[in-house]
This record gives C-alpha cells, structure tokens and sequence, in this order.
C-alpha cells in the first residue's frame, strides 16, 4: 500500500500543487479548513457522486499539503491508467472483499508513524446514495479518529471539516457524521442515506434548489 508516489517528490508535489491551484482558480472553487495536525486519521471525501470527485480531492490534497492514500475501484486501474493513478497515491480495492481491505488498513495503519487514508463511503443505486461503513471500522479497529472532509458542489467549496473521536456507539457516530453532511450538495442530485448498525437507512433529501 505504500509505494513512491509524487507526493514523495519536492518537484513533483510543487508542481502538481501549482497545478491544483491553477484547476481551483479556473474551475471557480475555493479551499476551506486546514490540513489536521494529528498523525494518523481516516478521512471521507464525501458526498461521492461523480468521477470529478475524485479530480477535486486530488487538488484539495495538494493545496493543503496532505500526502493521502486514496481507496478507489479497480476498475480505475487497468491500462494504461494504473500506473498513474498509483503514482497520485490511489490504490485499487476489490469491494468483494471488502472485510480483506478492513483488515489490511487496520496492519497498515499499526506500521506506519504518519498515515492519512481516504475513503469514498458511499456509492450510488440509481437515485440513492448509501453509505458504506468500511471508513468506520477501519478507523474504529486501527484506534483513530475520522476527519470530515467535503466537496459542496453548490457553492463550490472544498476542504476539511470537524474530527470525529470514535466511541464504538456506532449510530450515534453516524449521526453525528451525517449532521455535517445533511447541507452539503454533490456534484448529483441525491437522496442520501447513511447505513446504521441496525441495518436501516436514515434519508436525507436535498433542500430544494433557489
């Protein structure tokens, strides 16, 4: 999970946050929160809705001076663009095995002095989004907090968010989570849900438009 990215590289970081900058600037959209001062932490880059999520969450990581490692579908990954998508700090994970990926962040998150991992939660079913809680027992298992982050498509804001302790209360962890997320917009227009431990979905309708 931890091999050379540009991250690692003073020019290939300089650059790449010039060119972050530049996509920002153009694109219209603005930074918000600062890069967490702990050490290790889960971070969500959610909602997740769009394949320019991940594009902007990129920028983000640069802008801010994160160095993050970045869960993505295999899919992602097949030629050519596998190399590169490694080289930006992606990995590929295979959602069937799911419980595989849980355990493996966990070992990783215990060997490492300084690590930062994103992952996506949710995913889309026609005009639902669900989240899956894969980010919570891996934060919960590797004994680390979960930090917030965010892309509000409607005002074109990205950045960092609050910190999450976790406290094994699964629900009113979730809840807590999903609070912070109930007024940011994707990219789509959705009715979200967060899963609970009780299997049942919370919805949260977007605000109409205007």
């Amino acid at each position: 999970m931890h091999n050379t990215t540009v991250h690692d590289t003073f020019i290939g970081k300089t650059f790449m946050r010039w060119l972050a900058l530049v996509i920002f600037k153009i694109s219209g959209w603005k930074v918000a929160g600062e890069r967490p001062t702990i050490r290790k932490y889960v971070i969500i880059a959610a909602p997740h809705t769009s394949n320019w999520d991940f594009v902007y969450t990129i920028c983000l990581a640069f802008i801010l001076g994160i160095k993050p490692r970045i869960m993505m579908k295999s899919t992602w990954f097949r030629w050519p663009m596998g190399s590169f998508m490694r080289w930006l700090g992606a990995f590929p994970i295979d959602r069937s095995g799911s419980h595989n990926v849980v355990a493996q962040s966990i070992g990783a998150f215990s060997k490492q002095k300084r690590m930062v991992l994103v992952v996506p939660p949710s995913g889309t079913r026609k005009k639902v989004m669900y989240w899956k809680a894969g980010f919570y027992h891996i934060a919960r298992g590797a004994g680390i907090p979960v930090v917030l982050g965010y892309l509000n498509y409607r005002e074109k804001v990205g950045g960092i968010g609050p910190t999450v302790h976790i406290t094994g209360d699964m629900e009113a962890d979730m809840k807590t989570i999903q609070d912070f997320y109930s007024d940011i917009d994707g990219k789509y227009p959705v009715i979200r849900a967060l899963d609970i431990p009780s299997n049942a979905s919370i919805a949260m309708p977007q605000k109409p438009e205007g």
